[in-house]
């Protein structure tokens, strides 16, 4: 008997295991505008980010994690890590976002977009020798960031589509994104047809290049929460700030926080800062927009 019911156990394990690393590749044999592309998806631990990054996509992917059904909200986040559109910092602005969304019972699905080409083993230290350098910078992500960001549509296209089969409400996926992640983000919102509008958006720390900040904020924008430091080292925290003020002037819903401290790209790790809890003022707001349904006061 004791038997059975460990065996019942590890199935019931296995089977949840499964299900939160499905898979799903965006695109039925290559994407579009990369069909010469020859070159592997890697991963490595940089010294450099001291984090484990992902390189050379080129087959964009969706990975879904999903919360015990005992707690699920049929709400979902699609989240793009960032990583400078040369690597994805794919822990902790990712599976680890993933996680914690999962613990309060939200989806979430961790997207992989198009990159830059590497051309060595080393993603990091060719993203450095390029990232002092706009010229360089532009040179090189210019090309990828309309890839990326159809990437982030399709990746919406899908989940919207597919939400029956997750357990999904339809009109409660939201997108967020770390740094290139937040340009995808954005992009996204400034690009959506009616089957690819996220419900709401949240760019961390996000970069929006001219092109970007030119657009005109649609009719039907999603409600907005936007953060940075703003000792942000890339010198990014204007961009938010300038996000917010465009939201705020087209009169669409909108929440800023700005942290002295904490630099670009801390996502998950934790500095005994304020910027450790970032993403529980992220709940608290999706608890004030309706998103999530707030808990009772005991």
């Amino acid at each position: 008997m004791k038997k059975n019911i460990l065996l019942i156990v590890s199935c019931v394990f296995l089977q949840l295991f499964v299900q939160a690393q499905q898979v799903i590749q965006l695109y039925a044999g290559k994407a579009p505008g990369a069909e010469s592309w020859t070159w592997s998806e890697k991963e490595m631990f940089s010294p450099i980010f001291n984090t484990q990054v992902v390189y050379n996509v080129s087959q964009p992917t969706l990975t879904a994690y999903l919360p015990n059904k005992s707690i699920a909200t049929g709400v979902s986040v699609i989240i793009a890590p960032g990583g400078g559109f040369h690597t994805l910092s794919i822990n902790g602005e990712g599976v680890e976002v993933a996680k914690w969304l999962n613990e309060k019972g939200i989806a979430a699905f961790v997207l992989k977009y198009r990159l830059v080409h590497s051309l060595t083993d080393d993603p990091v230290k060719e993203l450095m020798s390029k990232i002092n350098d706009p010229k360089k910078m532009d040179e090189a992500s210019a090309p990828i960031i309309p890839m990326a960001i159809a990437d982030g549509l399709e990746a919406m296209k899908y989940v919207r589509s597919h939400a029956a089969e997750f357990g999904l409400d339809t009109k409660k996926i939201g997108f967020m994104g770390f740094s290139a992640g937040g340009t995808v983000t954005v992009g996204v919102c400034y690009g959506y047809a009616a089957d690819t509008r996220p419900d709401f958006i949240a760019p961390i720390y996000p970069f929006v290049g001219p092109e970007l900040a030119s657009k005109k904020i649609p009719a039907d924008a999603p409600p907005l929460f936007v953060l940075a430091a703003t000792d942000d080292q890339l010198k990014l925290a204007p961009h938010s700030v300038n996000l917010y003020n465009t939201w705020t002037a087209g009169g669409k819903p909108a929440e800023l926080h700005m942290y002295a401290k904490g630099g670009h790209g801390f996502g998950m790790r934790k500095q005994n800062i304020a910027t450790d809890k970032w993403i529980e003022r992220f709940y608290e707001w999706m608890e004030m927009q309706g998103i999530v349904k707030k808990a009772a006061v005991k």
